[in-house]
Order: C-alpha cells, then sequence, then structure tokens
C-alpha cells in the first residue's frame, strides 16, 4: 500500500516542517514502515551476522525507538547504515526505527514514545516558545548546512528572489516559510507583494513544475534538485544560505527526550557513536550506503537514493571538524531572527535548545 510516487518523487519542505505527512497519506507510512523494519533486519543479518551476534552474546540489548520524521530518504541513511552493519548492537543496542504519527515525530519525542528522532532547528523553535515546551533536545546535527532554497523551471529564468517577482509560490500557508521567502525576495530588491502565493498540495515538486501547477516552490536540494536531474528536468535553484547566512540553520538534527537522556546518558551517546559511525561511512562509500538504503526501502527509487547520497557525502559533516556537532553562532542567530521578526509564540533563549555533551568528537 506503499505510495512508490510519493517515495521516489519528492521529500516536501512542507512535510519536514509538519513534522509528518498529510493524513491521506497515513497508509503509505505505514506500509513504509513495515517494510523499512524489515529490509533493515535482513540487511543488519546478513551485513554484520559476527559482530551482531557476539553483542546479543554479551548481554541484553536495551532497546531504543528512533522516529524519523517522514517517509525513509537520504537524510537517514546514516541510521540504516548502523543498524544494517550491526553498529548499534556493537554498542550494546536494540534500535526500531519507526514512522511518525500524524502529529508528527517532536510530539512522539517528547512525550517520551520514542526515546529519540528526526527533528529541525525552526520546528523545535515553536515547541522552545510554547507556553508548554516539549521536553526534548538537539544532540546531533545530520546535515551539518541548510541545503533548501527555491527551484523553478529553467526556462523561466528564475535565478534569484528578485526573480520570483509576477510568479507564483507554492506555499504551506506558515509563518516563518513566508517571512523566509520575503527576507529573500526583499534583500535582492525585490517585491514580496508581487510573488503570487498559490497552495502546496503536491508530493513531487518536479511533477508540480511540470504540470504548471506553480513556478516556484521550497526544496530540498540533496532530494528535489537530484530529482530533477534523474528525471532530465532542467531547473533553476538557490539557496537560501547564498542570500543570507542567517537561513544555515540546523535541519535536520537528533533529538532526545529529556528524561530518557538524563536518565540514560550512555545510552545516548552509544546511539551517536553508532549513528556517527554510520553517517562517516556514508561519506567515504555513498554508493554502498544508498544500496543499504534501498535495501531496507525497497520502494525507494534507486537512481534517485544514488544521486542524492552522492550529494549529501559533501553535506553529512561539510566544513565541520566531525559529524553531528552543532555551531553556537549558527544556532543563536537563525533564533535571534526569529525573535526580531516576531515569529515565535515567546521570546527565545537563543543559547537553548541543543547539548553537545552525549557527543563524542
Amino acid at each position: 500500500m506503499t505510495s512508490k510516487s510519493m517515495l521516489s518523487g519528492g521529500v516536501s519542505r512542507r512535510a519536514f516542517l509538519r513534522g509528518s505527512a498529510a493524513a491521506s497519506a497515513a497508509l503509505a507510512l505505514a506500509g513504509c514502515g513495515q517494510a523499512a523494519q524489515s529490509g533493515s533486519s535482513d540487511a543488519a543479518a546478513s551485513s554484520d551476522a559476527s559482530s551482531s551476534s557476539s553483542a546479543n552474546a554479551s548481554g541484553d540489548l536495551a532497546k531504543i525507538s528512533f522516529v524519523l520524521d517522514y517517509t525513509p530518504n537520504t537524510n537517514h541513511t546514516g541510521i540504516y547504515v548502523a543498524q544494517a552493519k550491526g553498529y548499534f548492537a556493537d554498542e550494546g543496542l536494540d534500535v526500531e526505527i519507526v514512522q511518525p504519527p500524524e502529529d508528527g515525530a517532536d510530539a512522539l519525542i517528547g512525550a517520551g514514545g520514542a526515546q529519540m528522532g528526526v527533528s529541525y532547528q525552526d520546528v523545535m523553535a515553536n515547541s522552545f516558545s510554547s507556553d508548554q515546551p516539549m521536553p526534548y533536545t538537539a544532540v546531533a546535527a545530520i546535515i551539518q548546512h541548510n541545503t533548501s532554497g527555491i527551484m523553478s523551471r529553467a526556462a523561466d529564468g528564475i535565478t534569484r528572489p528578485k526573480l520570483m517577482e509576477n510568479h507564483t509560490y507554492a506555499t504551506w500557508d506558515m509563518p516563518v516559510e513566508q517571512a523566509t521567502i520575503k527576507d529573500v525576495v526583499e534583500a535582492d530588491g525585490g517585491d514580496y507583494s508581487k510573488i503570487n502565493l498559490v497552495p502546496y498540495n503536491v508530493d513531487d515538486e518536479v511533477s508540480g513544475l511540470k504540470a504548471n501547477m506553480f513556478d516556484t516552490v521550497w526544496v530540498y536540494e540533496g532530494w528535489a534538485v537530484q530529482n530533477a536531474k534523474v528525471q532530465n528536468y532542467d531547473v533553476n535553484y538557490f539557496s537560501f544560505i547564498s542570500i543570507d547566512d542567517v537561513f544555515d540553520y540546523y535541519t535536520p538534527v537528533i533529538a532526545a527526550n529529556d528524561d530518557f537522556a538524563k536518565e540514560n546518558p550512555d545510552q545516548v551517546k552509544a546511539f551517536l557513536r553508532a549513528v556517527k559511525k554510520g553517517y562517516e561511512f556514508c561519506v567515504e562509500n555513498p554508493s554502498d550506503a544508498a544500496d543499504i538504503l534501498c535495501d531496507a526501502v525497497p520502494e525507494l527509487d534507486p537512481d534517485l537514493v544514488h544521486a542524492s547520497q552522492d550529494y549529501l557525502a559533501g553535506q553529512y559533516i561539510a566544513d565541520a571538524s566531525s559529524w553531528g556537532v552543532i555551531d553556537a553562532d549558527r544556532w543563536s542567530k537563525f533564533y535571534q531572527w526569529l525573535n526580531d521578526q516576531n515569529l515565535v509564540e515567546n521570546e527565545l533563549d537563543v543559547t537553548k535548545g541543543y547539548d553537545l555533551s552525549y557527543l563524542e568528537a
């Protein structure tokens, strides 16, 4: 019952920000979750059976439930590599990878239904600024820089924000999203009021551009732009961080439930050691890593996965000293921007929300 078009076509920024797919995709998510669990278990058994069995022989493994933000994709490859190659078992962990519920991964992590999972700095800001913030904290960055931006048809010549004027933009009608678009357009000398906002209602941005449903759309370069290349469809793309480095925030991150982390710090550290090893494998062996993800989730388009994995191999660590680190200045700069733009319910403490003490260099 899994929708192949949703898995192979596009992982939308709207879905990322909401933390889960739309309700209409709930059955597809459930089906994909079952496939991912089965595939991951099979891959783990075949890849590193000896190391996994020795870890099991030493005693019971500590169970951790890890919730994804969306259907499995190349943002998550290091998690699947760690599972398939026995890195979790080597650390004494039995990790269950689960799909997000309808109200999102963040709610499940905050409630303790999953001990750890995937979130985003901007999404976490909504919680941290609320009257009842969720008890969770970012403990590692999955990708070092914000790799999102605006994609459009190459024929339209929209190569910079100002040129979005007099064109349609697919919006999911969220304040932070629209404030970001307004900021980059006006910084480029454009008039935001001249952009025609239309509803975002596709899962595959390339298909939406082909069908003229919109002219411009917010995407991730590692997925939608690679999807356009795989489909041999000419697009233009510019990143937000090329316009203003205030948007170089952390998207996505690994977050941990606060109570779990405080009561089980060694398990959080063990999890991150295994995952760090998984993402380092992705950097050094992108083709093999792509195969591991495809084995775990056979519904994915292998051509797109390989293209995306090749791109992200240079993004997981990029210019950082090692995988997972979070730069304090970049974190606080984005939160200060949210405060200055009055985009949060209550003023954020720009120094809070992450803790690198669980991440070993």
